[in-house]
């Protein structure tokens, strides 16, 4: 095999792609900071009970293992970077009150996600902790649709739904692991005859609210058809409440429901979402709210704390918005003066780019779009429009 084959679902990223990476990124978290998140960095290399820890157990196959030479204790590469930021806020910050905390950084996967995706996404996300309301589920999911927006995006689509609604029904009932699990796969596949089967010896009031779940998505309708064939449990009333509340703040975008969508079933403990742009076969940003996803990190009952958040991956989000134009560059000649390197060092301090040309190579192409040149004329240099 050549030196140079890299490993199935792992590429590197060429200039043209990189550049346009790079811009996003720093659109997306300056996006962030302009709502008052503050930047995290958590380390891609941890003790695996750590990064495995509450919502990660659901990360186990995903998570790359090895052996720490210096400790001898087993090491994890992050698949996720979501409980890094919980433990950074409940063991690290401490705060009482409300934190706002972004990131960007690579992830690690031991199997794509889904065919021909990588599996070295780069995630960005945001989470806030310690407000339990919907307002912070409303600000994350504001923020994920102006990220979108920052990159271009457009025709986004929204849709919403509540873990609790499944949950409640499922823990009303004294199941196995494997049978919830099973119904869960059942829903997601919109599979009523499994889930007639699975929930054959449930009450009848959770039986038909879990057959019902299966046909409740699409528009504002699906919850008014909710509160119909649902039960009328206190849960399951404030869960279609906050929904409808969600999507009548959200505008310029359009708005669907899938109430049994039930993916990461054992993360999300409230409120999620997903959103589209026109034509995707799968969703550019996700997030929802995960409360007490810190409590494993901390001593203090305080550390118990409600949080909601989004992620993205860089990565595919380029390969699904149009590429920003090339910035305008400056070709010069190379030279020894010292007035030449002055004029230079000058237009690059003032943020141009300036291409230096090289002897020999004055015909070749770049990636940089150099719209002007630096000449000589009586003895000065100056810019002059190609």
């Amino acid at each position: 095999m050549s030196a140079w084959v890299l490993p199935d679902h792992i590429a590197d990223v060429l200039p043209s792609e990189a550049r346009h990476i790079e811009e996003l990124r720093r659109e997306l978290l300056d996006t962030a900071r302009g709502y008052g998140y503050e930047l995290v960095m958590p380390p891609l290399l941890e003790h695996l009970e750590s990064l495995l820890t509450g919502t990660g157990e659901a990360l186990d196959l995903q998570t790359f293992k090895l052996v720490d030479q210096l400790s001898g204790r087993t090491l994890g590469l992050r698949a996720d970077t979501t409980p890094q930021v919980a433990r950074i806020d409940a063991h690290l910050l401490g705060r009482i009150g409300l934190t706002r905390l972004c990131y960007c950084g690579p992830v690690l996967h031991t199997r794509p996600a889904r065919p021909h995706a990588t599996r070295e996404p780069l995630q960005l996300g945001a989470e806030i902790y310690g407000h339990a309301g919907p307002e912070a589920d409303l600000e994350i999911l504001q923020l994920t649709l102006d990220c979108l927006r920052a990159a271009r995006v457009g025709d986004l689509q929204v849709d919403l739904a509540d873990a609790r609604i499944v949950n409640s029904l499922l823990l009303a009932e004294d199941i196995s692991e494997t049978l919830r699990h099973d119904i869960h796969a059942a829903l997601a596949t919109k599979d009523g005859s499994a889930i007639d089967r699975l929930t054959a010896d449930f009450a009848p009031a959770h039986r038909d609210g879990l057959r019902a779940l299966v046909n409740l998505y699409g528009d504002a309708t699906v919850l008014d058809k909710a509160l119909e064939c649902l039960p009328q449990t206190p849960v399951i009333t404030e869960a279609l409440s906050q929904l409808r509340w969600l999507a009548s703040q959200i505008s310029g975008a359009a708005i669907s429901f899938d109430l049994g969508d039930s993916r990461g079933y054992a993360y999300y403990s409230g409120m999620r979402f997903a959103i589209y742009a026109k034509g995707a076969s799968d969703a550019l940003a996700r997030g929802g709210r995960y409360d007490g996803v810190g409590a494993v990190f901390g001593h203090r009952i305080d550390r118990d704390r409600p949080a909601v958040g989004f992620s993205l991956d860089l990565k595919e989000l380029v390969s699904a918005v149009t590429p920003l134009a090339l910035r305008a560059a400056i070709r010069a000649p190379w030279g020894n003066s010292a007035s030449l390197r002055s004029a230079i060092a000058a237009l690059r301090s003032q943020g141009e780019t300036v291409v230096c040309v090289l002897p020999g190579h004055e015909s070749e192409v770049d990636e940089f779009h150099c719209d002007r040149e630096l000449i000589e004329a009586a003895g000065q240099w100056l810019v002059q429009a190609l």
